[in-house]
């Protein structure tokens, strides 16, 4: 199943917020959303923050620290089947 896979940074790596709305999209192809997000996890080389939570119809939210800063992911399937991974 492919989801899309959206970014929100939230602080940067001293912890102070992020001033500007900066919000990246990743195309992933995976069993479940769960997946999904721990295949970018590994991927970026970045750190689980808490659960993932969990929704119906294969949506969940993350919350990850990178190098950069911390970031919140929201995870869904992608309807369009042309998109290039």
């Amino acid at each position: 199943m492919r989801f899309t896979i959206e970014q929100r940074h939230l602080t940067d790596s001293a912890g102070k917020p992020v001033s500007n709305e900066l919000v990246s999209f990743d195309t992933v192809e995976a069993d479940s959303a769960d997946d999904a997000v721990r295949l970018l996890i590994s991927r970026e080389d970045a750190q689980l923050m808490g659960d993932i939570m969990k929704f119906p119809g294969f949506q969940a939210v993350a919350t990850i620290r990178k190098s950069a800063g911390v970031y919140t992911l929201q995870v869904g399937p992608t309807s369009q089947s042309r998109i290039p991974i």
